[in-house]
């Protein structure tokens, strides 16, 4: 199937991920200055190096939408800047799946594509989209929900090696983000892992940086512009977590689900 997938950051990317592992067509869509933080598992990396390899997959910077065809015809991904997702207008997606992230719906709608699927907090089944895909750690990640709301966002992280809102590096102020530590580096509490408006950046507990916010970016104070994961195994630095996956495998089942109850391209 042709699926589009609007936004590109890690949680889009586990779910394009085992989309592509399936056999389906990917377009995905990104605003011109993305803020993915685990941008070594982001296919939105590619807007700013044209080409983000994410495990075996390949997403590549396109401009337009012949050239998007090229790209997915090659079995490759193709990514372009498009906030709005005009582009689908020309693809014409069998599914469309939103993965902004925002936990509100930026603009998507039922009409959007013969499937409309809402990835978390914002979207509700039967009204803006045809069903939602839980996001929250725990048994219901990942789950199908075809009628009503995902759980609301917490505004608590997910607890990653024993810790929670101790993992989120977080921008101390307004202004262009420096980072002094990179992906894969180990760092301690306490130390300063990166200066944003010029205001310094401390480390919340010891631990692997596992995302970091690329240089020069503008940033807002409270903005998330870093992780760190106590397991400090630089594997997991590079590899789709496990909760984009779980995520993407919903999604998979929703659109399997529909097929099953008689859904058409046409």
């Amino acid at each position: 199937m042709k699926i589009l997938i609007r936004g590109a950051g890690d949680l889009a990317t586990g779910i394009a991920y085992e989309l592509w592992l399936a056999g389906h067509e990917i377009l995905m869509t990104d605003i011109e200055i993305p803020l993915a933080v685990r941008r070594a598992v982001s296919f939105s990396r590619a807007v700013y190096e044209g080409v983000a390899q994410v495990e075996d997959a390949r997403g590549v910077l396109v401009h337009d939408y012949p050239e998007a065809l090229r790209v997915i015809s090659s079995g490759d991904i193709a990514v372009i800047v498009d906030e709005e997702a005009r582009i689908r207008e020309q693809y014409c997606p069998d599914v469309l799946v939103d993965c902004i992230m925002a936990k509100k719906n930026m603009g998507t709608t039922i009409e959007d594509a013969p499937l409309v699927i809402g990835i978390g907090p914002g979207f509700t089944a039967c009204v803006d989209c045809h069903c939602v895909i839980e996001t929250v750690r725990g048994p219901e990640l990942g789950k199908v929900i075809r009628s009503g709301s995902a759980l609301p966002n917490t505004g608590v992280p997910g607890e990653v090696g024993g810790y929670t809102i101790e993992r989120l590096i977080k921008a101390s102020a307004d202004g262009r983000m420096e980072p002094k530590a990179s992906i894969g580096d180990i760092v301690n509490k306490g130390q300063v892992v990166a200066v944003t408006g010029g205001v310094p950046v401390y480390a919340q507990m010891t631990g692997i940086v596992r995302g970091m916010l690329q240089e020069g970016v503008e940033v807002s104070e409270g903005l998330k512009i870093g992780d760190i994961d106590a397991r400090t195994l630089e594997k997991y630095c590079y590899q789709i977590s496990d909760k984009a996956r779980c995520i993407g495998q919903g999604v998979l089942e929703a659109i399997k689900g529909c097929e099953a109850c008689g859904f058409s391209k046409e």
